[in-house]
């Protein structure tokens, strides 16, 4: 696919000043195997820097400059129009050497502003938003505060005049946790099991329906969860390389064991009905990751498919992809704590 239809999936993370949000970024880099570029918007921390880049080994040396930007004038949700929009124009002008495009915001920017300026007309056909990725710095929230260091978030505040929407730091908390179709719980290695499930039910009666509260520590997590896809995906999507399994990732309690499992199906089914599908059978399972496509009666492309908690996006591509098969259906993969793949076959084979 060239780069004037590709649709380059982004992920935003946002979560206070210390949460580990630049630690989770810095692990996608050095192990995810994926050309990322990264807008950082944060202010008083050391962020993600172009010898990180370097020494991931991954990135050539002319690409360097373009794959780390930060945007230090401003948080995004007040700069949008300003440089926000053009920094995203720029980089999708290298589409084609890209896998996708990660944004850390300011831990006192408000996300959902961000999010929506993906649907600028500008921006809108050639991203997709993989999901907003909250994280929480979990020995705060345990010993009673929403921050780490609630002094460094106040210098933080002070030190940029466009942070004026700032209120309570509850409120915003809150509204961070409203906007995330995934919640990580950092340094879960210095919290008791008990710590974790009492911060996991804290959390669980802040979010949406269907969004996944999961520990997590040093950053450590899958890039598939964290951005909808992997390197296999990436580089090797146009051949047929799943096979039905079960993949368990981690099991202590800074890990929460994950599964995955493919689905295939076979016969003709109307989009509308599809997504309808899908939204109970990510609910009914809790699933946190799927993916996939579908080939519908009568589209010559496949239907594609990305979800992360409750965020499902379903779209065609404008060029061609892979050869029609002969027959109509679907296949997905799934990522969840505990996924039925019998199950989830028959409530979309339905």
């Amino acid at each position: 696919m060239n780069s004037t239809t590709k649709r380059l999936p982004v992920t935003v993370v946002t979560g206070f000043l210390g949460a580990g949000k630049s630690t989770v970024l810095r692990q996608l880099l050095l192990n995810s195997g994926l050309r990322l570029a990264v807008l950082v918007n944060e202010f008083g921390e050391v962020g993600i820097d172009g010898d990180l880049i370097r020494s991931c080994g991954l990135c050539p040396e002319e690409e360097l400059d373009g794959r780390v930007v930060e945007l230090a004038n401003g948080c995004l949700c007040c700069t949008v129009q300003d440089e926000f929009l053009p920094t995203m124009q720029q980089l999708l002008q290298r589409a084609d050497q890209l896998d996708g495009i990660v944004v850390e915001t300011s831990g006192l920017a408000l996300p959902v502003p961000l999010v929506q300026a993906f649907g600028w007309p500008e921006i809108r056909t050639r991203t997709r938003v993989s999901g907003v990725v909250t994280v929480v710095d979990g020995e705060a929230l345990a010993a009673g505060s929403v921050v780490g260091d609630p002094a460094a978030l106040e210098a933080q505040r002070l030190a940029d005049p466009s942070l004026d929407h700032l209120s309570d730091l509850q409120d915003l908390f809150e509204d961070q946790l409203e906007a995330a179709d995934l919640v990580l719980v950092s340094r879960a290695d210095q919290l008791t099991p008990e710590q974790v499930e009492d911060l996991r039910s804290q959390i669980a009666g802040l979010v949406r329906d269907g969004v996944s509260v999961l520990p997590m520590q040093r950053g450590d997590v899958p890039a598939a969860l964290l951005l909808g896809l992997d390197r296999h995906d990436t580089h090797e999507h146009d051949h047929e390389h799943h096979h039905d399994h079960d993949d368990h990732y981690h099991h202590d309690h800074t890990h929460v064991a994950m599964q995955s499992a493919v689905v295939r199906t076979c016969g003709g089914v109307e989009r509308s009905k599809l997504e309808q599908q899908l939204r109970q059978v990510i609910a009914t399972q809790n699933l946190i990751r799927v993916k996939g496509r579908a080939w519908l009666p009568g589209k010559p492309q496949p239907l594609q498919i990305q979800a992360v908690g409750p965020r499902l996006e379903t779209w065609f591509d404008s060029a061609p992809v892979v050869e029609r098969p002969p027959q109509d259906g679907l296949e997905l993969v799934a990522l969840g704590l505990s996924v039925d793949a019998g199950a989830l076959e028959q409530a979309l084979s339905a």
